[in-house]
């Protein structure tokens, strides 16, 4: 196969763009994908020096790239170093809210504290980060919003009841901030990756058998990585996509 050469979007040379998540797996990718178009990118992850010397590599390589150690569950600290970024890098105008966990987990151990503990980490932030920065969004005239769900809702996958819960409610969340922020320019989309070949997943739960259930479900026989959804993400960003809005944006290899 030849070489592909994929877009580039003039439109995001110079966007300030917030990525929740962004210190590894899909998150970092993100961020690699969009300091490569010229946009300045802040970031947030639990992992404060993966973080800090990731921000230090792409700022080495000439982005305007700004990280802030932030524990998402904790919504007054996420809401500070939003504040932050923005301060370091101008008014924000594109959200991913990728950061999420899906560790397996067993419905009958469930405890309420544990059920809220999961979807913590797995919506409750994407609501608030939205909250904290769609007023900016609004008097710059507009933006656009990315929350990430995932296909284990749709394809009835077991073992992490709270994880998928979570993510099936994202895309109710997606439709209707849709309808609240569209009429100021702001578009709201849901991503919803299949199975993505990260460094935690390889390690952790895609083995021969489990990769053989991923040939058989997916139509393309290649495996899903992060560049992959990195390039869906630019284009919900860029002016290209500027009257998608509300829709969920599924890149799964054919699965769902």
């Amino acid at each position: 196969m030849a070489e592909v050469a994929y877009a580039s979007y003039p439109s995001l040379a110079g966007r300030t763009v917030f990525v929740s998540g962004g210190a590894s797996g899909i998150g970092e990718s993100i961020v690699r994908a969009f300091a490569a178009q010229g946009a300045k990118v802040g970031f947030v992850d639990l992992l404060e020096k993966e973080g800090s010397d990731f921000a230090e590599e792409l700022r080495g390589g000439g982005a305007d790239a700004h990280f802030v150690p932030c524990d998402l569950t904790n919504i007054p600290a996420l809401k500070r170093a939003i504040a932050d970024i923005a301060k370091k890098l101008g008014p924000i105008t594109v959200i991913v809210n990728n950061a999420a966990n899906d560790t397996r987990h067993d419905w009958q151990a469930e405890t309420s504290e544990s059920w809220d503990a999961r979807v913590g980490v797995n919506l409750k932030h994407f609501f608030f980060a939205i909250q904290a920065i769609a007023p900016g969004m609004i008097e710059t005239g507009g933006g656009s919003i990315i929350n990430f769900g995932s296909i284990s809702w749709m394809i009835g996958q077991g073992g992490m009841p709270v994880y998928t819960t979570s993510k099936a409610a994202v895309h109710g969340m997606t439709r209707s901030f849709a309808r609240d922020l569209g009429p100021h320019r702001i578009r709201v989309n849901t991503v919803a990756p299949g199975w993505i070949m990260t460094r935690r997943q390889l390690e952790l739960w895609v083995d021969e058998s489990t990769d053989k259930v991923i040939g058989e479900r997916q139509c393309l026989p290649d495996r899903l990585q992060p560049e992959d959804v990195a390039r869906l993400v630019l284009f919900l960003a860029s002016d290209d996509s500027r009257m998608c809005s509300a829709q969920n944006f599924i890149i799964d290899g054919g699965w769902a």
